[in-house]
């Protein structure tokens, strides 16, 4: 059984549906005991930082995250589920997250980069199909087994990840910079984009990620 963590954050549903899609038994939840008894988890998430970390920490499932990682279990963070990993974000002024993936989550702006809107045009949020770019390291590529170099998937967000160690990026996008659009390390997974809203590709991921579960 997969786990999709309910805590009301976005688009449980349409994730749900596409793990059953390519072969998962799936439930939504925000039981402890459902987290602990899961083969593999899925944290997926639209919306801002820190209400997200209160939510997750209002449902009191958040010891129970950090025992399943620690049990090597596979896991998967899709969008704000991806940057919940991290230290802390600059939404909203500073946000403690769950620190799992020691660094930050930063914001798409001038100040980041001045060209990024001044000289190129690009508009945030980053909306639409964007291409990834692997790292070289084939351990860092297990949920990308079978998709070629620079397959286009479908990003909305205003944020991006930056972590300290650069050993646990999987692949990286171009939008006016390089930003980092998918994390591994260890049994912990996690992407920028959508991959239940990135077509047959996207499907594939998460058929490539059920997979690990077995």
């Amino acid at each position: 059984m997969i786990v999709v963590i309910d805590y009301e954050m976005g688009n449980l549903r349409s994730v749900s549906k596409a793990l059953e899609s390519v072969g998962a038994e799936v439930k939504v939840t925000n039981n402890p005991k459902d987290i602990v008894s899961a083969e593999a988890i899925v944290l997926p998430g639209v919306g801002a930082f820190r209400k997200g970390m209160e939510n997750l920490e209002k449902s009191g499932i958040v010891p129970e995250l950090f025992e399943s990682i620690k049990k090597d279990k596979p896991f998967l963070g899709i969008c704000l589920g991806l940057q919940l990993l991290f230290t802390e974000s600059e939404e909203h002024g500073t946000s403690r997250g769950l620190n799992i993936i020691k660094g930050n989550v930063k914001k798409f702006t001038p100040d980041v980069n001045p060209a990024l809107v001044h000289k190129s045009g690009v508009k945030i949020p980053h909306m639409g199909w964007n291409q990834l770019r692997y790292q070289k390291t084939e351990d860092r590529r297990q949920i990308f087994k079978g998709i070629p170099e620079e397959s286009y998937f479908y990003f909305v967000h205003s944020y991006y990840v930056e972590p300290e160690n650069k050993n646990v990026i999987a692949a990286t996008t171009q939008y006016g910079i390089d930003f980092v659009s998918a994390i591994n390390q260890n049994n912990i997974w996690g992407v920028q984009f959508h991959p239940e809203k990135s077509s047959d590709l996207g499907l594939k991921i998460l058929k490539n990620f059920v997979e690990l579960t077995r």
